[in-house]
């Protein structure tokens, strides 16, 4: 069993920058393939970003240069940065987390376990 605890969302005005983090329970925390998803009202959960245990970053189109995903393995947490927020990134944003090799990353079946979400709201 891994938890997942996300801190950091909070409200920021348009093109300000907020970041968030997730930290995860667990000795094997650099064996972890971790994921950013976001849940914005009325919409289907999304996936942002990605990064697998090796460091190697995936984003989704629509955050590509405004989003940046690290990792601390030493302190088992996964960061993901934001600037240039536009209103339509307002979303509760999760972290997911997956051990072994990288795969279906962009999938929310391929995740074992999920946090319990942070909300990211952008005003205009």
């Amino acid at each position: 069993q891994v938890q997942l605890v996300e801190s950091g969302g909070g409200l920021v005005q348009a093109g300000g920058s907020l970041s968030v983090s997730c930290a995860a329970s667990g000795r094997t925390f650099s064996s972890y393939n971790m994921g950013w998803f976001r849940q914005a009202p009325g919409k289907e959960r999304e996936f942002v970003v990605a990064i697998s245990w090796s460091g190697t970053a995936v984003y989704v189109d629509s955050v590509k240069g405004r989003f940046t995903i690290s990792r601390d393995n030493a302190k088992n947490t996964v960061y993901l940065q934001m600037n240039s927020l536009k209103a339509e990134d307002t979303a509760v944003y999760y972290c997911a987390v997956k051990s072994g090799a990288m795969g279906n990353y962009r999938l929310q079946s391929w995740y074992d376990y999920w946090g319990q979400g942070t909300q990211v709201t952008v005003s205009s």
